[in-house]
């Protein structure tokens, strides 16, 4: 179960997110719901109902109930189920009650934020069963969408996942085109090591058991074996435990969700998958609206 407070912790300020939020309230309102306005009398009072139609793991109820907060805060917000829950087909989230109008301007971005957050889960939650019993990790990536990086990245969490760096600026990961720019893998592990702090580690992506070697020889903490077949990669990893025992071993690269359990058994710690993140099904949600009495103010 996730909390309000790790969920403060997991994806920045209340208020950095709530102007998130009203920059994407502006987005989809702009100068008013003209529907909205033109059927229902002012001051109509009603009940939403959000509903899963499809089973899966919620996630994103903090975020709704900010939406919801944002448009109007004298809504009145309850949750039926807390994030990390698995739910099945017509579970009820959610209740939120007052203007109707307010409740129907901030129905769609609460919805795409919790469908959206919630399949990023419910696929992460199916990975993280797929490793079942197995001491591996599953990591995301930066493959997120612009803007919404923190709230996918706890989505990922909220399934079971971990997250790998959240950007640039965090870790060191020598890509291809590091290594290209640089000369090659010791080049770059040397630059590298003279320019950031003690404690940050550094990364190498490796494609080949040449590299593979040369990583270990300058010393990299963490090293990636990108887009490798099975049996070259159990040949690599038992060349990293023999040699350098305290190294990290990532797997990335072409992973889904039928081969993981096979890269997971090659003997590594970590598997990064980007399509947590970037190619998932969004859950299935729905709101409902019934008509509370009290009708339109006179």
């Amino acid at each position: 179960m996730f909390d309000a407070e790790l969920y403060a912790v997991s994806a920045g300020s209340p208020d950095t997110l709530k102007e998130q939020i009203r920059a994407w309230l502006a987005e989809d309102i702009g100068t008013g719901d003209v529907t909205s306005w033109a059927t229902i009398p002012a001051g109509t009072l009603a009940k939403a109902v959000i509903h899963v139609k499809e089973s899966g793991i919620v996630a994103g109820i903090p975020v709704a109930k900010l939406v919801f907060q944002v448009v109007d805060p004298s809504l009145t917000f309850h949750s039926l189920v807390k994030d990390g829950q698995s739910v099945e087909k017509g579970t009820v989230l959610i209740e939120v009650e007052g203007s109707a109008h307010s409740l129907l301007t901030g129905e769609r971005l609460a919805l795409n934020l919790l469908q959206r957050l919630s399949g990023i889960a419910t696929k992460t939650h199916a990975y993280v069963d797929a490793l079942g019993g197995l001491p591996v990790r599953l990591a995301d990536t930066r493959k997120t969408t612009p803007g919404h990086r923190l709230l996918e990245k706890y989505a990922v969490r909220v399934g079971g996942g971990y997250n790998h760096r959240f950007g640039l600026y965090d870790a060191v990961m020598i890509k291809d085109n590091h290594i290209k720019g640089s000369g090659g893998i010791t080049g770059a592990v040397q630059a590298a090591r003279r320019r950031i702090p003690h404690s940050m580690k550094i990364e190498v992506e490796t494609e080949s058991l040449q590299q593979v070697e040369e990583a270990i020889a300058c010393g990299a903490d963490i090293i990636m074996l990108d887009n490798m077949p099975n049996d070259l990669m159990r040949e690599a990893v038992g060349s990293i435990r023999a040699k350098a025992p305290h190294v990290i071993i990532e797997a990335s690269g072409g992973v889904r969700l039928e081969t993981i359990r096979s890269i997971a058994e090659c003997g590594v710690d970590v598997i990064s998958v980007g399509g947590l993140t970037y190619s998932f099904d969004s859950l299935d949600i729905s709101l409902d609206l019934n008509e509370k009495k009290g009708g339109p103010a006179t």
